[in-house]
Order: C-alpha cells, then structure tokens, then sequence
C-alpha cells in the first residue's frame, strides 16, 4: 500500500490524512479488561493515542485525553469514549511547560480521584536532512516534549497510583534503528527506552509497573505533518511487511501492558514494527 502524496502543517490533523486510519472505530472489541480503571493518555486525541483511548474506554476504562491544540480531533476522540460508555475528560496545553504536565495530572485526580494507568505517547518531530539544519530550539522542544514531559507527568502522576497501576510510554523502533533525518526524535526515543528500564527497576517495590512500545512506522497525522511528501508516499514501505500499520493494530499492546493480566511484565520494550525486529 501506498500513499498520495500530501503535506499537512504541524500538528496534523485526522481530517487531512488520506486514506483515513483506522483506530478500530468499527473493529475493536472490550472484554472488560480495564473496568473501572482511570487512565492518562497523553496525545490523545489522534493517531496511536486515539486508537488507546478508543480501546481502553471499550475495555472499561475512563479516558484523560491531553493534547497540544488540536481540538477537532480530541472532541472526536471524547466521543468515542463517551459512546463506549465511559468518561472522557480533555485537557488542552503544551507539555514542554513542565506546570502544565503537572496540571494534567491534578485534573485526572480532580475527575477520577486516582490514576490507574498513565500512557505517555505524546511527541514532537521533524525531518532536517542534516545536523546543521536542525534549529537549536527545535532541538531543545524536542527533548521537552517527547521525554523531559515524560518525567513532570511521571514524578507528578505516581504519588497518586496504587500497587498495580501501570506507566506505558511510547517509544519507537527510532530506539533501536535510529532514522539519521529524524535525530532530534530518535535521540528521544531511545531516552525513553533507558527511562523506562530504569523506572521499572525504581517502582517496582512500589508495585507500579513500567514498560514501553515501540512502533514502527504506523499511518498517523504525524507523518505528513512532518516528512516530505516523497517519503509519506512511501512510508512503511521499508519494513517486511511492505506497509504501515493502523494505530488499531497498536493498541490491543497498550490494553495489555494496562490490564493486570500483565502483572509480571515491567521493564519491557515491545515491538509493533511490521516484521522488524529490535534488540
């Protein structure tokens, strides 16, 4: 499968992606995996992390959908969880400001009155084709949103998680096989991979588990909103699978890493690459 050619300006929205993606909309289906539990889904209105929210409030959960400003694509996302049943509560501002990470998390406590899972999946990226490109605020936002925002939410969040709740953070096969135009981002993405190891280790004894997925390249607004057109016609292309994924077919690992089925998986990085394997 191959994509038109198209541009987007950062963000992305899900409106200009053609073909549209799939977030299981129509495929997903809860067992209650999740009931009752209250969850934090950073970059929630779009692409992995709407695909997440769509799948955790079918599996019982209540949704805390924070997002930059996107506001089409997050009420969207707010009413596929309402459908499901479940609360969703939106929470709009930038990450890289550390007050308002921590203010994400004072409002899920406000509405939830704990935190059962955190899914840190937010992220920023740009394509530069070479070092001396690469604006140097870019490169410091960069870093603010995709893994210094990680630890404000995480540091802000676990006061409020009992023994058994579970961090997932989003990672990317950029981990392991770092894509040399996309440095800035990749460079992050393999902080997140030592972070969360490291935080599994650190929370154990307080009964939270840490793990990470690392998607490869999965068909989101971040793509055209941030890669050349050439490269978004053929994106995904490269891995054995010859496509890219759905984030609907991302999400049932985030269900997993969330439920308490997963119980003894902590410190973890999980693939989701289409047949490429990561160390």
């Amino acid at each position: 499968m191959n994509q038109p050619k198209q541009q987007q300006q950062p963000p992305g929205t899900e409106a200009g992606l053609t073909p549209k993606a799939d977030h299981g909309e129509t495929s997903y289906q809860g067992s209650g995996k999740l009931a009752g539990k209250a969850t934090i889904i950073t970059g929630g209105d779009s692409g992995i992390g709407r695909a997440v929210a769509l799948a955790f409030a079918r599996e019982g959960a209540d949704v805390l959908i924070a997002y930059l400003n996107e506001h089409e694509d997050a009420k969207e996302t707010a009413r596929l969880v309402e459908e499901a049943g479940r609360k969703a509560v939106l929470v709009a501002g930038d990450i890289a400001e550390p007050a308002h990470c921590r203010a994400i998390v004072d409002k899920a406590v406000q509405a939830f009155g704990r935190i059962d899972v955190l899914v840190n999946n937010a992220a920023f990226q740009m394509t530069r084709e070479s070092l001396e490109e690469i604006p140097d605020d870019e490169w410091d936002y960069t870093f603010q949103v995709n893994i210094t925002a990680m630890f404000h939410i995480c540091k802000a969040a676990v006061k409020h998680m009992q023994p058994g709740s579970s961090i997932i953070n989003t990672s990317s096969i950029n981990s392991d096989k770092p894509k040399p135009t996309l440095l800035a981002y990749a460079t992050t993405k393999g902080a997140i991979a030592n972070f969360t190891a490291g935080l599994a280790q650190l929370l154990a004894e307080k009964g939270i588990r840490a793990n990470s997925v690392a998607p490869g390249p999965i068909w989101t607004p971040l793509i055209p909103s941030t890669m050349p057109p050439e490269e978004v016609e053929s994106f995904g292309s490269q891995v054995p699978m010859k496509r890219p994924g759905q984030p609907a077919e991302v999400a049932p690992v985030y269900v997993m890493l969330a439920s308490d089925q997963a119980s003894y998986i902590s410190g973890a990085r999980i693939a989701v690459t289409g047949g490429t394997p990561i160390l």
